[in-house]
């Protein structure tokens, strides 16, 4: 997925202001999917991995002193872990988020956060 057509999901996406089971606006930072989230109201629309093949970065970007689990922590589509996410939209209320599976030395997570157009950045990896 390139820059352009994920900052208009992401415009388009922060500007759903119904409620929704899927509760999308309120994963401001990286957060565990929860058992109750609605997977079935869910659609995988694309990949910001740049190449299945090749083993992505694990380099994270933070130039302004956030971290992995901070809500203004950029999105940085090369960069750890948006490198490693799809994006999805829910088919009820139209938000997207971003998701990937967190693969710990014990242990197997899915993680999803809300795609905020403020937070896009797409500098060099």
């Amino acid at each position: 997925m390139q820059l352009d057509e994920l900052m208009e999901l992401a415009l388009a996406s922060a500007a759903v202001t119904q409620e929704c089971a899927c509760a999308i606006g309120s994963y401001l930072e990286w957060s565990r999917v929860p058992v109750s989230f609605p997977e079935q109201q869910m659609k995988v629309i694309g990949t910001l991995m740049d190449d299945p093949y090749a083993e992505p970065t694990f380099a994270e970007f933070h130039p302004a002193g956030t971290h992995y689990w901070s809500a203004d922590a950029p999105i940085a589509l090369r960069h750890y872990p948006a490198n490693r996410c799809t994006v999805s939209q829910c088919t009820v209320c139209g938000r997207c988020c971003l998701r990937y599976v967190e693969a710990g030395g014990y242990y197997v997570e899915a993680r999803i956060r809300a795609l905020d157009p403020r937070l896009i950045v797409d500098p060099p990896a």
